[in-house]
C-alpha cells in the first residue's frame, strides 16, 4: 500500500503510477537498489502497491524515461542509475554510467570566430562565439567527451572571450545575456571512426566509434541560442532527454 512508502508531500494530486515511480526512484537514489539490481517483478509490484498491472507498467515507463532503469523483455527491469549525472547547466543531457569516473573540464577554445560546423540553421562563415570544451578523466587524463558549441554573435558577447564563462557554464553565461533556452532539437548518431586530430585532443586511439550528439536550441521567440556538437565515449554515456 502507498502508506508503507514515503512519497513526499509534493506528490499530492499525482496519479498512482507517478506515486509508485516516485517511491521506486527514491529507493534507487538512496542506494537501496544499486546499479545492476533487478527491480521486483511486475506481479510483486502489483501486490506491493495494490494496483493494476497497467499502472505498474506506466510507473516503469516513467523510470525508464528518466534513465533510471532498463527493461529486458521476458527478463525484467534493472537499475541503470549509479548516483552521478552530468549537470545540465553546461548544456548536457547525458547521464554518466560509471560511478568510479571522476571528470574534469578543460576549455580548449573561447573566442569570436566563424561558423565551422555543419548546421542548416546557421550558415557557414557566420559570426559566432566559439566554445570548445573537453571532459577528461582525472585519473588518467583520457578524454571522454569533446564538445564544440557555436553561438550566433550578438551585441554584448564581446566581454565573454576575455572574462570567461560564468562559473564555467556556457548556459549560465548566455542566460546572463538574456538568451534563455525555451526548446530545440537534438540528434544522436554514431561516429564510426574518431579522427586522428580529435583523438589527439582526447588522448585516445584514433579510429574508435563515438556517440555523436548534435543540439540546436532556440529562445521562446524562435531565435537560435546555440548549436553544439559533442563526441562522447559510448561506454560511459547514454542519452537521457528531458528537454
Amino acid at each position: 500500500m502507498f502508506g508503507q512508502d514515503h512519497t513526499g508531500s509534493d506528490l499530492i494530486g499525482a496519479s498512482k503510477s507517478e506515486r509508485i515511480a516516485h517511491t521506486l526512484e527514491e529507493e534507487i537514489r538512496r542506494g537501496v537498489l544499486a546499479r545492476g539490481d533487478a527491480l521486483e517483478s511486475e506481479n510483486a509490484l502489483v501486490r506491493r502497491f495494490s494496483v493494476s498491472r497497467s499502472t505498474v507498467r506506466k510507473s516503469l515507463e516513467i523510470l525508464l524515461g528518466k534513465g533510471l532503469i532498463t527493461t529486458k523483455t521476458g527478463v525484467g527491469s534493472f537499475v541503470t542509475f549509479d548516483g552521478k549525472t552530468l549537470d545540465d547547466s553546461a548544456g548536457w543531457t547525458l547521464a554518466l554510467s560509471n560511478v568510479d569516473v571522476e571528470l574534469e573540464t578543460r576549455i580548449l577554445r573561447l573566442a569570436r570566430g566563424v561558423m565551422d560546423l555543419p548546421c542548416a540553421a546557421v550558415p557557414p562563415g557566420a559570426d559566432c562565439l566559439i566554445v570548445d570544451r573537453l571532459r577528461l578523466t582525472a585519473r588518467n587524463g583520457r578524454g571522454v567527451s569533446l564538445e564544440r558549441s557555436r553561438v550566433p554573435w550578438r551585441d554584448g558577447l564581446d566581454e565573454v572571450p576575455g572574462a570567461g564563462l560564468e562559473n564555467g557554464s556556457l548556459s549560465a553565461t548566455l542566460r546572463r545575456h538574456g538568451l534563455a533556452v525555451a526548446g530545440g532539437d537534438e540528434w544522436a548518431s554514431v561516429l564510426p571512426s574518431l579522427s586522428q586530430a580529435d583523438a589527439a585532443l582526447m588522448n585516445r586511439a584514433p579510429g574508435g566509434a563515438m556517440l555523436r550528439l548534435r543540439r540546436l536550441t532556440r529562445t521562446a521567440e524562435g531565435d537560435i541560442v546555440e548549436f553544439v556538437e559533442s563526441l562522447l565515449d559510448p561506454e560511459l554515456f547514454g542519452l537521457h532527454m528531458e528537454f
